[in-house]
């Protein structure tokens, strides 16, 4: 419960402290708006008590600053005579409220905790949600803490809460089907069932069997573009007359161009694509790999009933300077092999000469550089401390594009 008291004034803030820490609180005393500013931030679980009058920069200006480091941090000003009708402006701009100096201890606390039990329920309300976050489905199956991994997963959040219906893309491998059942997971109707089908050689009687399985829940078609016409002319159709089901289509093809082509209904690509989700490659996120390789060992280890072995430090470095052109599957199959004591990474290393392996390196540590700097090159050539001409060749001799990486 502590109370940032901001007066330059020494005698009035240290009497001010005085009160507080009587009535048990926990007073945090600033004499300027500097000393002030460094307590002040979301995290901040308390309230701040400015006077308004003060050399430099005064009460108004912090309240500016608080409001715009976090709006529901409550401030209290003090205010000399004459103040008053530009405190009253000022809770109009969001100040909690003021009061008129001297003021009575009794008003002072009857404010001050009154802001105090706004504030706590903000911090309450924060770490619920935080807490119900780190326990989403997209926390718990979506793997990586890399800026990448983090906006597949508020897409995939986003998707969820829409309603609408879903187009996943990426590259084959990235895992399609697992991000359609994260998106069920987190979406109303998580109890109901989700029922997954494969499109091609899909008939319109199966997709409306599928239709009826998945009623109120959701239904994922595996690779989309592939799914027959007359199954696609039933698919608008069932769309519209069975809407209390949902539809999310997975495909790793270009499905705007087989729209333009004539091989994909236009109509149904654009049903399709009111929300898409993209799935990035691991070549976008190569720090997320040792951390992926680590959980699909261990659910190897649980499925198979095997020991989890221990992953040396160097194994991940390895990993993310290999190139991975069948994505999470490919690694998938990796930590398999590793959690049955099939090495076949070393083997694999032990095959390339020294430039090759030098190569890998490198792509890794760019690609890693420009995953920390969310593709601003400038900014990850200078991390590397290479110039911008020699970034830009090394990025095009490994395939890299900044954009990637946004």
């Amino acid at each position: 419960m502590k109370v940032l008291v901001v007066d330059d004034d020494r005698a009035v803030r240290e009497a001010l402290g005085q009160t507080l820490d009587l009535a048990g609180l926990v007073p945090l005393l600033a004499g300027s708006y500097i000393e002030a500013k460094d307590h002040i931030g979301p995290d901040f679980a308390g309230v701040v008590v400015t006077d308004i009058r003060m050399p430099g920069k005064d009460g108004f200006a912090l309240l500016d600053f608080a409001r715009a480091a976090d709006p529901e941090l409550p401030v209290i000003l003090l205010t000399g005579e004459g103040d008053v009708p530009m405190a009253v402006r000022a809770m109009a701009n969001g100040a909690f409220d003021f009061l008129e100096k001297p003021c009575p201890p009794k008003s002072l606390l009857a404010i001050v905790e009154k802001a105090l039990k706004t504030r706590a329920l903000v911090m309450e309300n924060r770490a619920l949600k935080r807490e119900i976050r780190r326990g989403d489905a997209a926390a718990r199956l979506l793997i990586g803490s890399s800026p990448v991994a983090e906006a597949l997963r508020e897409s995939a959040r986003k998707a969820a809460r829409s309603g609408a219906e879903v187009l996943i893309t990426g590259a084959p491998g990235a895992g399609n089907s697992k991000v359609a059942e994260v998106i069920h997971l987190l979406s109303a109707s998580a109890t109901r069932p989700f029922v997954k089908l494969p499109a091609a050689d899909l008939t319109p009687d199966a997709l409306e069997a599928g239709f009826t399985r998945a009623e109120g829940g959701t239904l994922y078609l595996d690779e989309v573009a592939v799914l027959p016409q007359p199954a696609q002319f039933a698919l608008i159709d069932l769309l519209e007359s069975q809407p209390s089901t949902r539809l999310i289509a997975g495909t790793y093809q270009d499905l705007a161009e087989q729209a333009r082509s004539g091989a994909f209904h236009p109509d149904l690509y654009w049903k399709l694509e009111v929300m898409r989700v993209r799935i990035p490659s691991l070549s976008e996120r190569p720090e997320d790999i040792p951390q992926l390789f680590a959980h699909y060992v261990q659910l190897a280890c649980e499925h198979s009933n095997l020991p989890m072995p221990e992953i040396p430090p160097e194994l991940g470095a390895r990993l993310m300077a290999r190139d991975w052109p069948g994505n999470a599957r490919a690694l998938m199959s990796e930590a398999m092999r590793f959690a049955m004591g099939l090495a076949r990474d070393e083997a694999e290393e032990a095959g390339l000469g020294l430039a090759e392996r030098m190569a890998r390196v490198e792509r890794s540590f760019l690609a890693e550089a420009l995953s920390r700097a969310h593709g601003n090159a400038t900014e990850a050539a200078a991390a590397l401390k290479l110039p911008r001409k020699t970034f830009y060749d090394k990025l095009a001799r490994h395939g890299l594009r900044p954009e990637s990486f946004r």
